[in-house]
């Protein structure tokens, strides 16, 4: 069953390419956010079309974005299934699977999106978590991070008191971990579910990076919004089944991969772009977007500088400390 929808999926015919006739291969990519989302628009969609261009239709893509194929949570599960063939994950979703990659989600390290994104990019060439996703079947092809995580809440939120007991959307344990350091409860919710549990009183925060805030239109049901937090990233990473991937020619594998470099850079630029024109638009319709005190930022930063610490040491995985030190390393550069 693991091949059967590929091979239906397989187009009839053939395409001149890298000097040799091969036949279009249709890939089933799996993705749980909107097409208007700026991810989806400067990212996967981009990525895409790019990689049917420069293979000259060999590869070519059927697009289920907004959960239509799967689940957030279960966007990995479908590719090993059979069900997709590639997925755009959400690291944090799988970190059973992934828990080594999970270190994007930790407070207080790079500072932008590109900053990030380059990092993690390194981090995926090669070393531990390049080798825990090749071992869940797939293949990193890129990765990208959306911006420092912000809190969006109904009150403003500064010194770790005003987060005491708080209800706060996490995406995933790394995260929640942040909210219990700050004194709040954590409460994992996919990004599509937030805008209702917030209009219905079900959470008193969010944690979210404010590029993303418009594709879920959570300023309609906010009224602060911080600007220089870091309460953690997110990062995304571009997978395709690994029998799959092995099994396209080198010059196919090399513009995936060419391509993807280049669209993580991209969209990480895209979404540090859009930030400060969005914090402007929301001031303008009354939302009170602030910056942390310097009494505040210090002592939230102290509040959550034993977060990473406990995130090795929950892990018991002999190169969790490692994989620690490298991203500190790679986000102080």
């Amino acid at each position: 069953m693991k091949h059967v929808h590929t091979i239906l999926a397989a187009v009839v015919g053939t395409f001149a390419f890298g000097g040799m006739a091969v036949q279009a291969e249709t890939l089933r990519l799996g993705d749980f956010q909107s097409t208007s989302h700026i991810v989806s628009v400067e990212g996967t969609s981009k990525w895409m079309t790019a990689v049917e261009e420069a293979t000259d239709g060999a590869i070519t893509f059927e697009h289920f974005p907004s959960q239509q194929a799967a689940k957030s949570k279960a966007q990995l599960d479908a590719v090993n299934n059979g069900i997709l063939d590639a997925a755009l994950l959400g690291a944090s979703y799988h970190a059973d699977a992934l828990p080594l990659n999970s270190v994007v989600g930790l407070p207080g390290f790079y500072g932008t999106a590109e900053q990030g994104t380059v990092a993690l990019q390194t981090m995926l060439a090669d070393g531990p978590l390049r080798d825990e996703i090749l071992a869940a079947g797939v293949t990193p092809i890129f990765g990208f991070v959306l911006p420092p995580y912000q809190v969006l809440a109904k009150s403003r939120l500064g010194m770790p008191t005003d987060w005491d007991a708080l209800d706060v959307r996490t995406s995933g344990s790394t995260q929640a971990m942040t909210a219990r350091a700050l004194g709040a409860v954590g409460i994992s919710i996919p990004g599509p579910e937030v805008y209702t549990a917030v209009e219905r009183g079900r959470l008193d925060a969010v944690l979210f990076p404010l590029a993303s805030v418009p594709g879920y239109k959570l300023n309609e049901v906010v009224s602060h919004i911080s600007t220089n937090g870091s309460f953690g990233g997110y990062s995304f990473i571009m997978v395709v089944r690994t029998d799959l991937f092995d099994s396209f020619s080198d010059d196919v594998r090399a513009n995936m991969l060419r391509l993807g470099g280049e669209t993580a850079v991209h969209v990480a630029q895209a979404q540090d772009a859009s930030v400060s024109g969005l914090i402007d638009e929301w001031t303008a319709q009354g939302i009170d977007t602030y910056q942390f005190t310097a009494e505040e930022l210090a002592t939230v930063t102290d509040a959550l500088g034993a977060v990473s610490v406990d995130w090795a040491e929950r892990l018991e995985i002999d190169q969790a400390n490692a994989v620690l030190e490298l991203y500190r390393s790679l986000t102080s550069e």
